[in-house]
């Protein structure tokens, strides 16, 4: 049954349980926005949703159990849509770490041989293959609408290129690729794709407590807020196939001007060397 909550915007969240996900949940409530928090984990989904009955608005957040590892991601739209209408946003926010391989490894990073196949697979699943699956399926519905934005967390560049960072540095590297693609693709018909990251660690239960960090200095989830809530907003309607991070952005000016600051090209548009390509025949 949809909820009977006017017209607000509706916001299908991965990764809502905890860290980054739970900040931006919370965050689009205190908006007005009518939230599909998913997770894997039933019980920091059922911490969300006592926290979101602490605010005005937390009636307007439904949640979902589900493992992206292994889920049917045409099954998740239609029970997110039956409860809360079409969806508008999309933020494919579920990441898959490094501490399933084991949780020191800030200070003994893994080698790629140490990897097994179970612990690639699943993080192509979660960190890739699950931004494919889900962007593909929204979007259709979303050109139906003429508007809609797919924002994409993946992680600094660094990270995706930095040895003992696989299998999560270059699963996050597949989920850049394909939001340059996606934004390429959807150019022109009201969707826009963009990319929003840290912009270095962030105090979330990804880190492990044996990290070797204080957690204070480490940023927080809530510096993702500010510029989600303008990439979400009707003035970055023509505002796509970018990357923001969040670290950068001063939210002491304007929305434009903070976006100039702290925006550049998908992946590596401005430092790769694009392939020679024949013309067509005539």
């Amino acid at each position: 049954m949809t909820l009977n909550t006017s017209n607000a915007p509706v916001a299908l969240i991965t990764g809502a349980g905890k860290g980054i996900g739970r900040a931006m949940a919370l965050g689009l409530l205190t908006k007005g926005m009518r939230i599909a928090a998913v997770d894997r984990d039933e019980q920091s989904l059922l911490e969300l949703k006592h926290l979101a009955k602490q605010s005005a608005h937390g009636e307007c957040l439904e949640v979902f159990t589900e493992d992206l590892t292994s889920f049917d991601a045409v099954s998740l739209v239609d029970r997110v849509q039956q409860r809360l209408g079409n969806i508008n946003i999309l933020i494919n926010n579920a990441g898959l770490g490094q501490g399933q391989i084991r949780n020191d490894y800030h200070r003994h990073p893994p080698k790629f041989y140490e990897v097994t196949p179970d612990q690639w697979l699943n993080a192509i699943a979660v960190n890739a293959n699950s931004v494919f699956l889900l962007s593909q399926v929204v979007a259709k519905q979303m050109l139906g609408d003429g508007w809609g934005r797919i924002i994409n967390v993946t992680t600094s560049l660094g990270t995706m290129l930095r040895g003992g960072y696989c299998p999560y540095g270059p699963t996050k590297a597949a989920a850049e690729g394909l939001s340059a693609v996606m934004a390429s693709d959807l150019d022109g018909s009201g969707i826009t794709v963009n990319v929003l990251v840290p912009g270095g660690i962030v105090n979330t239960p990804m880190i492990p407590g044996e990290a070797p960090f204080l957690r204070d200095e480490l940023i927080q989830p809530e510096a993702m807020l500010a510029p989600l809530y303008w990439l979400c907003s009707r003035e970055a309607n023509n505002v796509t196939g970018l990357r923001f991070l969040a670290n950068q952005w001063d939210d002491r000016l304007v929305g434009a001007e903070a976006a100039k600051l702290a925006g550049a090209p998908i992946g590596w548009k401005d430092i790769a060397v694009l392939p020679v390509t024949p013309q067509f025949k005539a």
